[in-house]
């Protein structure tokens, strides 16, 4: 007797990475705040020597592209939840195939499996 191959993940599975992306989408959210904090704080003190300026507009530059870094990562992660809501979550989208769930725990937005993503990187 041949096993089928496991095409998408079950509904419980679905249901455990939802709450795990969740759980990472507001731990973002929270940081993305604490970002725009310090860049509001960094902005009202500017009456600042020379020299501490360039360090402020520097550390600005820097939370500048945290915070755009961080509100990427949540647009993939809402991402993520469409996909399990149409029930496709977790098929690469080079492959077809099911990307492990090891690699789904550890990177939850992730569209490829790692077959894809070293051909990908090669």
């Amino acid at each position: 007797m041949q096993s089928k191959e496991k095409t998408r993940y079950s509904d419980d599975e679905l249901a455990e990475f939802k709450e795990l992306i969740l759980k990472k989408r507001k731990s973002t959210h929270e940081e993305l705040s604490d970002i725009k904090g310090q860049l509001r704080n960094a902005t009202s003190n500017e009456k600042v020597s020379l020299t501490d300026g360039a360090n402020t507009t520097t550390e600005r530059e820097s939370l500048n592209q945290l915070a755009s870094r961080l509100e990427k990562f949540i647009q993939n992660l809402d991402n993520a939840l469409v996909r399990i809501g149409n029930r496709t979550y977790g098929i690469c989208r080079e492959t077809g195939k099911l990307i492990a769930k090891e690699r789904l725990l550890a990177v939850p937005h992730t569209t490829l499996s790692m077959e894809a993503k070293l051909k990908q990187s090669a």
